[in-house]
């Protein structure tokens, strides 16, 4: 009964309109939403590849979303010049922000969830979790966090100084440049993980018949697993000055 009400929630949510602004996957995650959604254990829900924000809201207004305007908003890097131009428009209080790579993923089972929850953890993704519903749909949210927002207007009024947009630009796209590297890190990590089970059987079973292909096949998985964790290491490291940063600007 569980596995027909999962099959239900996951036609209908793959079979309905996509309402949000630009109407589709976005470009650089459509490869992950398929390869997810071709699994039986798995759909997505929403997605965002990461974006950079420049949005006006009124000034008097205490929630955020409410009476806001997108001034400027792209999924690649971007030029000073298109966000100043942008921003000439403001007639509240805008903010520059970046947000990053954010994926939602309905699991059928919770050690689906666990799983997927661990590939994310290991791709960079830290601030990643599983909530559980009332109806019991388990969601598995990839997140990060290395995010950005900064006041640039208050009332129509341009705050700061072109070199120090130049600055916050310059940031951006460097964030950008590093939430693009994590999702392809992502990607790779959810294909070894989600390895079909035939191909598996397959390799274990040629495993057993030659002892040292094993012995040199697990050797292989080793050192790949150890230089994975290494390489996020060595960027979790040289993310730190980064991190200040955002601290500086929240």
């Amino acid at each position: 009964m569980a596995g027909d009400t999962f099959e239900s929630w996951k036609n209908q949510c793959l079979n309905k309109c996509d309402f949000s602004k630009k109407g589709s996957v976005d470009d650089d995650i459509s490869h992950i939403v398929a390869f997810i959604n071709s699994h039986d254990q798995y759909f997505t829900t929403s997605s965002c590849s990461g974006r950079i924000i420049l949005f006006d809201g009124a000034w008097d207004c205490q929630v955020q979303k409410r009476n806001c305007s997108w001034l400027f908003v792209t999924h690649q890097k971007c030029h000073s010049e298109d966000v100043l131009t942008s921003l000439e428009k403001s007639v509240g209080d805008a903010s520059l922000k970046f947000e990053p790579f954010v994926l939602h993923v309905q699991c059928k089972k919770l050690e689906d969830a666990q799983l997927l929850h661990t590939v994310a953890v290991n791709s960079g993704f830290r601030n990643s979790g599983i909530t559980v519903g009332k109806k019991g749909k388990i969601i598995m949210a990839v997140r990060s966090t290395h995010c950005l927002e900064v006041p640039v207007s208050h009332r129509g009024t341009v705050l700061i100084t072109d070199q120090y947009l130049d600055f916050l630009v310059r940031v951006s796209n460097q964030k950008m440049e590093e939430n693009l590297k994590r999702i392809e890190r992502f990607y790779e990590c959810l294909q070894t993980a989600l390895q079909p089970q035939e191909q598996k059987c397959i390799l274990k079973e040629a495993a057993d018949k030659k002892p040292i292909y094993r012995r040199r096949r697990k050797r292989a998985q080793v050192d790949s697993v150890t230089d994975c964790c290494q390489s996020v290491n060595d960027h979790n490291e040289n993310s730190e000055e980064e991190t200040v940063c955002d601290l500086l600007f929240l």
